[in-house]
């Protein structure tokens, strides 16, 4: 347990992204105001997260029904099949649909707010746009990730977003931190962005909680480090990536132990 919590919220959400080492997370991300849980996938590589989805299922299961009872877990949007290597997720979106449409008719003992189709989009995917047809097969909410390694700048990603994304889709933006791609003023820079052209209600951020190493890997981020990060987006619904690899007990203590900051305008 930790005593005390920030206030206002730094964070309304995590992104838990299941594998064999993280299949069960605990946590205490509701010290940071986190109601939220984004779930990266509940397939991946054809294997099932849950029974009945017509797939193999996988040797460990989440236990779902105790996932949903915590706090941090109020609200869970479930993604739906991917597949851990980028490109053939790309290639196999067809199937990954036809999965996906399995996995959302199974019975969910969380209370589900949305969908996440995990096939992650920027604009080097020269494609991208034959995902529209696909995405309005599935249920709604509906949520998608993007990133923008090529910093094209937010103006121009709204705007090639906007020319093939339904409009019932929404966005989680990727800030990219964890790579050193770009620092929080200029995330929050492209968030505003989309929001100016999306609608803010389509318009989500993903804090990546990680930091590259310079021989490669990826470690926790600090708590000086991540906290600004935070502070950066308060206005926009933000999801810490991810948290049960990189967002400890220990972490968060040491976030709420530098306080949240002052009173900033309402969540999205």
């Amino acid at each position: 347990m930790i005593a005390g919590a920030v206030s206002p919220p730094l964070a309304q959400g995590i992104v838990w992204q299941p594998d064999s080492s993280h299949a069960n997370p605990h946590g205490a991300w509701d010290a940071l105001g986190v109601t939220d849980l984004l779930v990266q996938w509940t397939a991946v590589d054809d294997e099932a997260l849950m029974p009945g989805a017509g797939m193999p299922t996988a040797p460990r299961l989440p236990d779902w029904k105790r996932i949903g009872k915590e706090p941090w877990a109020r609200d869970v949007i479930v993604g739906l099949a991917g597949r851990f290597d980028e490109t053939e997720a790309r290639a196999r979106a067809p199937k990954l649909i036809a999965q996906s449409l399995a996995l959302a008719s199974a019975r969910w003992p969380m209370n589900v707010t949305g969908w996440y189709f995990p096939v992650e989009v920027d604009p080097t995917w020269k494609n991208a746009r034959a995902l529209t047809p696909l995405l309005e097969r599935l249920p709604k909410p509906l949520w998608i990730s993007v990133y923008d390694n090529s910093n094209i700048g937010g103006a121009a990603l709204a705007a090639w977003l906007d020319t093939w994304l339904p409009h019932d889709v929404g966005v989680f933006f990727q800030d990219g931190c964890g790579d050193y791609v770009r620092e929080p003023r200029v995330a929050r820079a492209y968030a505003d962005a989309l929001a100016a052209r999306l609608g803010s209600a389509r318009v989500r951020i993903i804090a990546e909680a990680f930091r590259g190493m310079p021989k490669g890997g990826f470690r926790a981020a600090k708590a000086a480090e991540l906290t600004p990060q935070l502070e950066a987006y308060r206005g926009y619904r933000t999801y810490l990536f991810d948290g049960p690899h990189y967002v400890s007990p220990t972490l968060v203590r040491e976030i709420v132990e530098r306080g949240g900051g002052e009173r900033q305008p309402q969540d999205r």
